[in-house]
């Protein structure tokens, strides 16, 4: 079983993705977490305790996934677009809780999750050698993870394998296009 900590931070980030921000109140989050109101100020003594700590959660599921996409085989830019299916991995439940939290402006949310951006856009800027490729297969990562994560109602998958499959022939052609022309010069 986890911890009390831990199931409160699980509570709040389920509330978050449920109900958005303003239902995230404390007595709402303690009540989920099966804790006392008490309980759940002694490990956070305030809601943005409770923010610091969900920001911490993504900043290390983020890490270490900037970790598998550096060392993945088939390189950075098809491991960032082989994963942008949302899965409701905690990763993927950290992310959405921030960015409800974002949605309403909060600025340890925006912050955070800036940094996240530039961590994998750095890690992939670096695996592919130019920032306009990298640029290029985030975005084109992040689109996967948006139609998934938004507008897959049924919780259906939103692209078949074969869609996935032909998307990574484009980041080959993108990772191709720039590797070939810095082999060759500049691009005009």
């Amino acid at each position: 079983m986890a911890s009390s900590r831990e199931r409160i931070l699980d509570s709040f980030e389920d509330t978050l993705i449920r109900d958005g921000e303003r239902a995230a109140t404390m007595e709402t989050v303690a009540a989920a977490a099966e804790v006392s109101k008490g309980g759940l100020l002694y490990h956070f003594p305030s809601k943005e305790a409770l923010v610091d700590a969900l920001a911490a959660r993504l900043l290390a599921l983020a890490e270490s996934d900037r970790s598998r996409m550096v060392d993945d085989p088939e390189g950075p830019g098809r491991y960032y677009v082989r994963t942008s299916v949302y899965e409701d991995s905690p990763l993927d439940r950290a992310l959405v809780s921030m960015a409800r939290l974002a949605q309403q402006g909060h600025p340890t949310a925006r912050a955070t999750l800036a940094q996240i951006q530039d961590l994998w856009l750095g890690a992939l800027e670096k695996g592919l050698g130019n920032r306009t490729a990298a640029q290029a297969v985030k975005l084109l990562g992040d689109g996967i993870y948006y139609d998934a994560a938004f507008f897959s109602g049924d919780g259906a998958p939103r692209h078949s394998a074969g869609d996935l499959a032909e998307l990574l022939t484009v980041v080959d052609l993108i990772v191709a296009s720039y590797s070939s022309s810095a082999e060759g010069g500049s691009r005009a």
